[in-house]
């Protein structure tokens, strides 16, 4: 007993004609005849008796009829579900990301793509990059973004986008109005840091102590807003990644190219035992054009 069958079974019952069967399924006449005398042949027992030139359901037809319906009615739907996730229309994302990412940024890049796919459902985890990579690791979310460069071996990784760390100072700063800041223009001066935990920290110290030049390290948080609410209030300038930057800008806040280049790196991560996705895929390439778009290219590196 073939799906084929069937459909052309429910036809003929509908259409009461083999003609018109035929016509709604887009197939010949002979072709359902065909079809209908495979399915009697399957069942035991004849489905129709011709009587003045129309087909006449027996009656152990219209019994058969009440299940092969409901059975169709189940493929169509499976054959709907199939086409809503092909066309990325349903579906469930769990993201994690770094705040840096996790707590402005990607929530406007979420917006855009539930835009275009309202039917997903999305949820989104705050954590520390190396938070990140374990629950990627553990499988605990379908996708992390960390500010990290790819290196762990029980991931699928790639670069998101690589930026370039840019110098923050309130804008009534003295320096705010130089076009690109130096290390010794921030000798002296009140610099918010990173606690030495964290990987960025290291390359700032190393970077200043290889020029010779000393700040004056009073405050330090762990997050890149708080870094900047740090500035905000007055508390010195510091080196910052542009995404933070772009989620920041407009609030007394100047952001200025910074020579010579530290890079940071934006990855994805998503579990090694299991292949991605078209919907985790979809929404990468989405994250990713939604950073190139909305960033200062001055401050994308190559």
């Amino acid at each position: 007993m073939k799906i084929r069958q069937l459909e052309a079974f429910r036809a003929v019952m509908l259409w009461q004609t083999v003609t018109r069967a035929a016509e709604s399924l887009h197939v010949s006449q002979p072709a359902v005849t065909r079809l209908v005398a495979d399915l009697e042949e399957s069942v035991g027992f004849p489905l129709f008796l011709r009587v003045r030139g129309r087909l006449q359901p027996t009656a152990e037809a219209e019994a058969l009829n009440e299940e092969v319906e409901r059975s169709l009615l189940g493929m169509e739907r499976i054959a709907r579900t199939a086409e809503e996730i092909r066309s990325l229309q349903r579906g469930a994302l769990r993201i994690a990301a770094a705040p840096a990412l996790a707590l402005s940024f990607l929530p406007r890049a979420i917006a855009g793509f539930l835009a275009e796919h309202n039917d997903i459902r999305v949820s989104l985890a705050n954590h520390s990059s190396r938070t990140v990579v374990d629950m990627v690791v553990g499988e605990r979310c379908d996708v992390g973004f960390v500010v990290l460069p790819i290196s762990h071996s029980s991931t699928h990784g790639e670069r998101l986008i690589a930026t370039r760390m840019v110098c923050v100072m309130r804008s009534d700063h003295r320096l705010a109005k130089k076009k690109v800041i130096r290390p010794a223009d921030l000798a002296g001066e009140h610099f918010v840091s990173h606690p030495h935990a964290i990987e960025s920290r290291l390359h700032v110290d190393a970077l200043f102590a290889s020029y010779g030049i000393e700040r004056k390290l009073q405050v330090e948080t762990q997050v890149s807003a708080g870094v900047c609410a740090m500035v905000a209030a007055g508390l010195g300038v510091s080196l910052v990644d542009p995404i933070t930057a772009l989620e920041h800008a407009g609030q007394g806040l100047s952001f200025l190219p910074f020579e010579p280049m530290m890079v940071t790196d934006f990855s994805v991560l998503t579990p090694v035992r299991r292949s991605s996705s078209l919907l985790v895929s979809a929404f990468v390439d989405h994250v990713r054009k939604f950073a190139l778009a909305q960033l200062d290219p001055r401050f994308v590196s190559a």
